[in-house]
């Protein structure tokens, strides 16, 4: 028990002088610096995501509300017509419903 006691405490001397030499503090310098380089790219890369992001948004944002007035200008214009050309309007009703008709009664 004795033997077994000492070969671990042997071991444990080697394994403790192996952690402080300098092969292995310059393997954890370099390896610090690694992450450390890592972690500022990673911060750079995620700052450079999140400003493309907002700025996908406000442009999205900025779209969507000229759509909306295009849609509504087009609406009116579409109602304005009708209102001028009740018989022109009716024949393109009548003109379409039997296209859809057509159409579905062929499948």
């Amino acid at each position: 028990m004795a033997t077994s006691q000492s070969a671990t405490e042997q071991a444990k001397a080697k394994s403790n002088s192996a952690l402080n030499s300098p092969v292995t503090e310059k393997a954890v310098e370099a390896a610090h610096h690694a992450v450390d380089a890592v972690a500022s790219k990673a911060a750079v890369a995620e700052d450079t995501l999140r400003k493309t992001a907002a700025s996908s948004q406000e442009t999205l944002s900025h779209k969507q509300e000229e759509i909306k007035q295009q849609l509504q200008m087009s609406y009116s214009k579409t109602r304005e017509l009708a209102a001028q050309n009740p018989l022109a309007t009716a024949g393109i009703a009548f003109a379409a419903g039997v296209l859809l008709t057509a159409l579905l009664r062929r499948n």
